[in-house]
């Protein structure tokens, strides 16, 4: 295991957030936390070499504690992709885990855990356990109810894994209690109807909870630290309410066993989206929440939490005195070094996150815990990453300046090649940039922003405005070329060719840049025909429905939102549904339109039956795409070495660019 040395911070840019801390049992360098966040790199419940690089890269870039994914700390948990910390099987590599982040004087924290009947996927999981046989809000799964004496049992077991983390060097643990989780079934009424002494009123909900802080004091020595997340407001009936999360904290922090509490949002339910805001919730999503419930606490330290993504913004907090501590999830996974270039005055060298939630998409599904806008997650060298220069550089022509060939060139450039790039269009960031011009998109122009930004500091020559030909490529003198020239929308095939020559039925992309300086309503029906189901066809939705009187998205599937991971589509259909979007499921557009007319025919794929949608003022496609490949056979026949990357290769995502993109500059 490599070690990384302990990142020194000055306080002189953002003074109040990497200013020590220091109350009661907490003694922390800076005011910076990484919160929980799930690496899928674990193997049958033991960790490996990645999970605890992870770990260390954090403490490594500056965050002075980090509190791990949910461990295995009950014997009645078994899943596969936690830590097992319930017995000694895995000492070792506890102790290793620790060392390597505590090393960084940074505090670790284990995560005490349990999603009980929750479902973060679709689908229902047959063997979940729970606090009464209750379905699930989302997944409606039943889980088989815990008897008393389990409950004691898993609080036993709580608190003899956190002695066991204590023995091995951690700094203490974290409860989970919010987002849905068991101990918050536990407190709410809407999951619990049990009549022992872990149900009925508000002390008895709360017993899980408050026994296990008692037991884990009991177990643990007089510096161990227990924090606590809270839930704030689940947004259910008979749930927990902001009314009743103050009750709760009240209870919870009156006689200072936690060193520091904080407020969440959301549940295994129609608000699973509020669990982790993406940028249609404002900046800094929970601060209203947690400012309003952090006079219910006791003067215990709070922690800010939720779409905090900028250091100006987290110093501002503190400044206001409206928090101790910020955490950062999803941002320190984008980059683990945000608080070392933050505390120098390098924001411009800071890859942020842009809270699309693919992070959370790949974990769900079972994968390594990804991003889009870090291309190395988890390896050695992450950390404030600088390519090693070559000793001679070649002459590099990348065509294409979308993400993937931005991402290649500026990292062929630092590696020491003079690299040329050729964009179509006029600026750079291809259809990422038309993207985070629509809503919820903004934050993806920090994608492009960024890899501009060090591409011009490596000397890249730009010649935008330029299809490129081959006799471009020829004239720039190339000794390799990477093409990144993306895909274009598919024509749909159940539209008459015609339309398309005569520009009745348009690419949908065509209609976002056409709108996008549209402020005055235009009236009449837009129809979006959607066969693409990502989060940039929705976004268009919501542009149309803003100008138009009504609109209309057509689909052959039998639902909208397919092709986003559960948390993301949730978050979609409430904006749809209150916006007043209609959805045409299983249907098609069908060759009995009249454009001429205004009118459009949707032909439904099982039955044949025409719907018909009148006054259409405007109608556009979302289709699958086709990778813009015209270049290959050319280069290839001028014996010209070529790579294909992103879209032109194989239509994907912006995690598959920007990975691609840097793999590609870091081999040319």
């Amino acid at each position: 295991m490599t070690t990384a040395p302990v990142a020194v911070l000055p306080a002189t840019v953002y003074p109040h957030l990497f200013s020590p801390w220091r109350h009661g049992r907490l003694n922390l360098r800076n005011r910076i936390v990484h919160a929980a966040m799930t690496t899928r790199r674990v193997f049958d419940q033991t960790p490996t070499p990645q999970m605890v690089r992870y770990y260390e890269n954090r403490a490594a870039g500056g965050a002075a504690m980090v509190v791990t994914e949910p461990l295995n700390t009950a014997r009645i948990q078994t899943r596969g992709h936690y830590v097992r910390a319930w017995n000694d099987d895995n000492l070792e590599w506890l102790k290793r885990w620790a060392d390597a982040v505590e090393s960084k004087d940074c505090r670790l924290l284990g995560q005490i855990q349990d999603s009980g009947r929750g479902r973060h996927e679709r689908g229902r999981n047959p063997n979940a356990i729970g606090v009464s046989a209750l379905p699930d809000d989302l997944s409606w799964t039943v889980p088989r109810a815990l008897t008393r004496d389990e409950v004691w049992q898993m609080i036993d077991d709580f608190a003899q894994s956190a002695a066991r983390l204590e023995r091995c060097g951690f700094s203490g643990v974290e409860l989970s209690a919010g987002h849905g989780h068991l101990f918050h079934q536990f407190m709410a009424r809407r999951s619990n109807v049990r009549t022992d002494e872990f149900g009925g009123d508000l002390v008895g909900r709360m017993r899980f909870l408050t026994a296990t802080i008692a037991a884990i004091r009991a177990a643990c020595g007089p510096r161990f630290v227990i924090g606590l997340k809270m839930p704030g407001d689940d947004g259910m009936p008979d749930g927990v309410d902001p009314a009743q999360a103050a009750d709760m904290a009240a209870l919870v922090t009156g006689d200072g066993a936690i060193d520091y509490v904080t407020f969440c949002q959301g549940a295994h339910s129609r608000t699973l989206d509020w669990h982790i805001p993406d940028l249609h919730w404002p900046r800094a999503a929970w601060m209203p929440l947690i400012r309003q419930l952090r006079r219910h606490v006791h003067g215990t330290p709070v922690m800010a939490l939720g779409l905090i993504t900028d250091p100006a913004e987290a110093d501002g907090m503190l400044a206001r005195n409206e928090t101790e501590l910020v955490a950062l999830g999803r941002s320190l996974v984008t980059d683990p070094a945000w608080p070392l270039k933050a505390a120098h005055g390098r924001e411009s060298d800071i890859r942020y996150c842009v809270s699309c939630n693919t992070c959370w998409g790949q974990i769900v599904e079972g994968q390594p815990l990804t991003c889009d806008n870090n291309p190395r997650v988890a390896h050695v060298d992450e950390v404030d990453w600088k390519p090693a220069r070559l000793r001679r550089g070649r002459r590099v022509v990348v065509v294409g300046a979308g993400v993937a060939g931005l991402e290649a060139a500026w990292v062929a450039a630092a590696r020491g090649h003079s690299v040329t790039v050729f964009g179509a269009a006029a600026e750079v960031g291809g259809s990422t940039r038309l993207h985070s011009l629509l809503p919820g998109g903004e934050s993806l122009s920090s994608v492009y922003d960024f890899q501009y930004t060090q591409a011009r500091r490596y000397g890249v020559r730009f010649e935008l405005g330029v299809q490129a030909t081959v006799e471009d490529v020829h004239a720039a003198k190339a000794q390799r070329v990477i093409v990144a020239t993306g895909a274009a929308m598919i024509w749909p095939r159940t539209a008459p060719a015609i339309w398309r020559d005569e520009a009745v039925l348009l690419d949908a992309r065509a209609v976002a840049r056409e709108l996008h300086g549209y402020r005055q309503p235009q009236g009449g029906t837009a129809v979006l025909l959607d066969m693409d189901h990502t989060e940039g066809t929705y976004a268009l939705a919501e542009v149309m429905r803003r100008l138009f009187d009504r609109t209309v998205i057509v689909t052959p599937r039998e639902r909208v939102a397919m092709d986003v991971p559960l948390v993301s589509s949730l978050g979609i259909y409430r904006r749809l549904t209150r916006l007043g979007i209609e959805i045409l499921p299983l249907s098609e557009i069908a060759g009995e339109s009249q454009l001429d007319e205004g009118r459009i025919a949707c032909r439904n794929v099982h039955t044949g039956e025409l719907t018909w949608i009148d006054s259409v003022a405007v109608a556009a496609y979302s289709t699958p795409r086709a990778p813009r490949d015209s270049l290959h056979a050319v280069l290839g026949a001028a014996g010209i070495d070529v790579q294909f990357i992103g879209d032109c290769k194989v239509p994907r995502s912006l995690l598959a660019a920007t990975s691609e993109g840097h793999a590609a500059g870091s081999r040319v």
